[in-house]
Formats: C-alpha cells, structure tokens, sequence
C-alpha cells in the first residue's frame, strides 16, 4: 500500500486510454500530407449534417476541431454563411496545412465572400469561443476523452452546442477475428463505447447528451486497397500491438487471408461503427456551500447568461 507524503496532495486518476501516444503522432503526421483527408470522413460529415436542424438558432462563430481530417469545411460554410469559421489544429504541421489553405489569393471570391477562417493551435483556444463546436471523426483519435470533452464545454460559448461523430467499438471487427485466426495480436486500440461517452459528456459538465450509432459497410476490390484505405484512416496506436516490423512472408499471409474472407461479389467488406453525439453547454451552476469558488470564465459565463436557467434545444 502506498501513501501519499505529508504535504503532497493525492494525484487524480489517470482518465487517458491506454494508447501509444506516438503511434497517434504519426497518424497525425500522414493526415498533414496526404492530398486529401479520408474519404470516409467526408462521407460521415455528410451524414452528421443531417442532423443539424436539431440547432435552431444560428451561432456567429463556428469551432471546426481537427478542422482538416474533419473533412467539414464546405459543409459548415454552406449552412452557416454568415458565422465567423475557426478551424483548431492539433499539430504544428496541420497548422501549417489549414492556414496554407485558407489563404486565399486577393482575387479569390472565397476571400471575400467568407473572410477566410481564423486557424489556431488546440491551446490558443479562448474561452467561450463559439456556439458551434463541430469535431467530426476526432474522438475516436483522442488519447485523453474526458480532457478533450472539458476543453470543448471550455471553448463553448454558454448554450452553445456540441455535434460530434466517432468510432465505436464495433468497427473492423472482421479485421479483429482475422488477427485472432492468425495469432497476430491486436490490429488496433479499444474504442469506446457511446454509452461510456454519453457518461463522460456529462461528467464534463455537458446538459442533455444524445447519442446514435450505425453501422456502415465498406468493400474493397482487393486486399492492397482495403490494407491502403486503412493505413489512410489511421494506424494500429494499441501497446499491446505485436512488436516490431512485418516481415514481407507476413504480409502475404495478411492478404491471403483477406482475400479468402471475399464475398460472391468477390469484394472485401468491413464493418464501421460510427457513433454521432450532440448536447449543450449550459450556464454553470456552482454548488452551495458556506464557501464557494467560481473561476473567472463562469462568473463571465453566469453574467452573460443572466441568471437565466439555462435553454434547451427545441426538439
């Protein structure tokens, strides 16, 4: 049993998953230099527009988180108009990247039609920045969830709301049996479940959370396409991965493998699970006690709101 020294006060609990922080770094890495993000994250903003007529009212800034691989830009341009667009980088090279693309030349329509977006590193974030926080297909990359989910609540403006969408656990499970078949370890890291997110954005201080999942089937015409698509959407970032590099004889294994897994089509399929989120950002209610202390941001935050209780959104 261990104890904490006198005048040490006890560390929090960890709340990170356990992922390979470096192995998420060169994710990021490819993300900055690929010609385009994946295609699969354009295909779930698509979807996760839809939803947005749950928003009734029209927020004058808009937080595009991991504004890139988010693959949101047009979207969001085109149902919000007239909102200032703050697209927030996780790396230095996507920095680079956002801030390259949107500066447009003077001639540009889009320059004077828009504005261009401000682009700013996750830490340059200010306090109540937006009243759209929009991170598609972020989540899922995250290696600490509850601290992400908090510095969203920080950078939402009160009754703000939060749309989002991730991987579940479902995802590739095919893939997963084939690595079990083969004894080839782990082929990626854990996700999490919805339900265990929906806990989360609560605990972050979030009001009234809504999750939905489906699933979405995907094909491939060969096992090099299917292996390339994947490598395109992330990387294997479990520590409990099998160490090392593949040899070239593991590899055709790998693909003979897939290829025996073909349907009558002849095409490869797996599975995604793709888990959507929305709630608000209700004004802070700090607890009554016969001391209370309230951070500077929420006692802004309660003056905005008023006293106000705080406003749900329409169904």
């Amino acid at each position: 049993m261990s104890h904490a020294l006198p005048n040490e006060a006890p560390k929090a609990a960890s709340t990170a998953r356990n992922v390979d922080a470096a192995a998420v770094a060169r994710v990021l890495g490819r993300w900055a230099a690929a010609a385009e993000p994946p295609w699969l994250h354009a295909e779930v903003a698509r979807r996760m527009a839809e939803r947005l007529p749950v928003i009734r009212s029209q927020p004058e800034a808009v937080l595009q988180w991991w504004a890139h691989a988010g693959a949101s830009d047009a979207l969001l341009r085109q149902t919000y108009p007239k909102a200032r667009q703050l697209q927030v980088e996780p790396t230095p090279a996507l920095l680079a990247r956002s801030r390259q693309a949107g500066s447009a030349p003077w001639w540009s329509a889009r320059r004077w039609a828009s504005g261009g977006a401000q682009v700013l590193g996750e830490a340059e974030v200010p306090a109540a920045a937006g009243g759209l926080l929009w991170a598609n297909m972020v989540l899922h990359a995250a290696i600490d969830p509850p601290a992400l989910l908090s510095q969203w609540r920080r950078a939402l403006a009160v009754d703000g709301f939060l749309m989002f969408s991730t991987l579940g656990p479902d995802t590739l499970r095919e893939l997963h049996a084939l690595y079990a078949d083969l004894g080839a370890g782990s082929p990626g890291a854990p996700l999490v479940d919805m339900h265990d997110i929906g806990d989360m954005l609560v605990h972050a201080g979030f009001a009234d959370p809504v999750m939905d999942q489906e699933q979405l089937t995907l094909t491939w015409a060969t096992p090099e396409a299917l292996l390339a698509e994947l490598r395109q959407l992330g990387g294997n970032a479990d520590p409990a991965r099998a160490p090392g590099l593949r040899t070239p004889r593991w590899h055709h294994r790998l693909k003979a493998a897939l290829a025996e897994r073909a349907g009558a089509d002849g095409r490869i399929a797996m599975r995604f699970e793709v888990v959507y989120g929305h709630a608000f950002n209700p004004a802070p209610r700090p607890a009554v006690a016969a001391q209370t202390a309230v951070s500077l941001d929420d006692m802004r935050a309660m003056v905005r709101a008023g006293g106000r209780p705080p406003r749900k959104p329409s169904p």
